[in-house]
């Protein structure tokens, strides 16, 4: 990829603007942050997952065959640009796979965002524009915050991560395959996440019920 953009005697005022879903959107960050030791993109993300996660934050990374994201540089997006429209195009199984990534962020920051998605989560899984908009703009307000505070990670910034170690234990077993959806292996990490902190007696059970009935009420 690098080498095709070069092809273009790209120089340091170049611009590379990223028009995909979070897989293409993490190739192209980094890419943009070794070009040249770093040029300007833009992400317009084109999924519900990348549109409330992986656009914002900086972090850039690809997949090695020893582990998710591995390869990777911190690297922020000069612009991110949004559009709910492009979410018509996809299938339900890909809306449902976003929706865990806007789950994730009422749970680590703002319980009236959960009792919000316990009334209009089914208004975002069938794309109402109104719904999708509210509950993108406030899961990158969340994100935005945590990354302003700790952008390399060392330490508030880990909250991000819920879920995702035992998500990413799940892709890697499955080979990063269509099997399972990054999305999907999130609402599988964040049921096993609480309930190991249950079990280490850190975590009130009440919320392995809240998070299970609300997943049963969205069916």
């Amino acid at each position: 990829v690098i080498e095709k953009i070069l092809k273009f005697n790209v120089d340091w005022n170049s611009l590379i603007i990223c028009f995909g879903g979070g897989v293409l959107g993490d190739l192209v960050a980094l890419a943009s942050s070794l070009i040249l030791r770093g040029v300007d993109y833009f992400q317009i993300p084109t999924t519900l997952l990348s549109q409330v996660d992986s656009s914002v934050g900086g972090k850039t990374a690809i997949n090695s065959r020893y582990g998710k994201n591995l390869i990777g540089t911190f690297k922020q997006p000069k612009k991110v640009i949004i559009s709910v429209d492009v979410l018509k195009s996809l299938d339900q199984r890909e809306i449902i796979s976003g929706y865990a990534e806007i789950l994730k962020y009422s749970f680590i920051k703002d319980k009236n965002f959960f009792n919000w998605l316990k009334t209009n989560g089914k208004k975002i899984l069938s794309i109402d524009p109104k719904s999708c908009i509210y509950a993108i703009k406030k899961s990158c307000s969340i994100k935005s915050k945590i990354v302003s505070i700790d952008e390399k990670e060392h330490g508030i910034r880990e909250i991000l991560n819920f879920g995702h170690t035992f998500g990413h234990a799940i892709e890697s077993v499955t080979g990063y395959s269509d099997k399972i959806r990054h999305g999907e292996s999130i609402f599988i990490g964040m049921y096993l996440a609480i309930k190991f902190s249950i079990f280490l007696k850190l975590c009130n059970e009440n919320i392995l019920d809240n998070y299970v009935s609300h997943l049963e009420e969205l069916g």
